[in-house]
């Protein structure tokens, strides 16, 4: 008779399932474009490509710990303390990183400022944790946590391309248009930095031509009535 017993087959580790985790927080589900999540930071601290980078890092980061760590106490979590849980989680995930950043990188550190401690509250990791992590297990917590980490990171990545390159002619700190006191390249044909792509209204508005692009371009998060 344990024979006829059925095995249940383990599901492969990147199972059509679990590469969706991965692929759809980087366009149909995007944390930003989508969900609306996360915005704050996207307009705080894009104004340079290295400042958007290491926030992405650090999200990542603090977002796969804290999905998995979320998941492998989820049966033991009651249930009306469970956001305060999730929140010592993160609390203690960040001070690492914050810590991490001020040993490695102490300057990036100082740019970023408050808004390093603010990824403790940060709606794209208390969501993930509430509607993701506490439902399932490690692995697929792993996963959704790296999706929507780097589809977070892409458009801060993408918002601080533009914001960095037309306001102060420069990517990674490295003159791209000439130098603007010299006057050569595009600067010595008359061209000047746009100051106002610094402001943060500016990056509300690349924001919003991302999720126009998108949205324009993929009929599936068209809203129908």
């Amino acid at each position: 008779m344990a024979e006829a017993i059925a095995v249940k087959e383990k599901e492969p580790l990147f199972s059509k399932k679990n590469r969706q985790l991965l692929i759809d927080p980087l366009d149909d589900h995007n944390p930003i474009t989508v969900q609306v999540l996360g915005i704050c930071s996207a307009l705080a601290i894009t104004t340079q490509v290295k400042n958007a980078v290491v926030m992405t890092l650090s999200v990542l980061v603090v977002l796969m710990l804290g999905n998995v760590i979320v998941s492998l106490l989820r049966n033991a979590i009651p249930d009306r303390i469970r956001i305060i849980v999730q929140l010592v989680v993160v609390a203690a995930l960040v001070i690492l990183v914050d810590q991490v950043l001020k040993a490695f990188v102490y300057d990036v550190s100082k740019q970023l400022s408050v808004f390093v401690g603010l990824i403790i509250t940060n709606c794209i990791i208390m969501g993930r944790l509430e509607a993701f992590a506490l439902a399932n297990k490690p692995w697929p917590s792993f996963l959704d946590g790296i999706g929507n980490g780097i589809g977070y990171g892409i458009i801060l990545v993408m918002v601080a391309v533009v914001r960095e390159l037309f306001g102060s002619g420069k990517l990674f700190g490295i003159e791209l248009l000439g130098n603007a006191a010299e006057k050569t390249g595009l600067y010595g044909m008359g061209y000047m930095n746009n100051n106002m792509v610094i402001l943060p209204p500016m990056a509300l508005i690349i924001v919003g031509i991302i999720i126009w692009i998108q949205r324009s371009r993929n009929t599936k998060l068209i809203e129908t009535n």
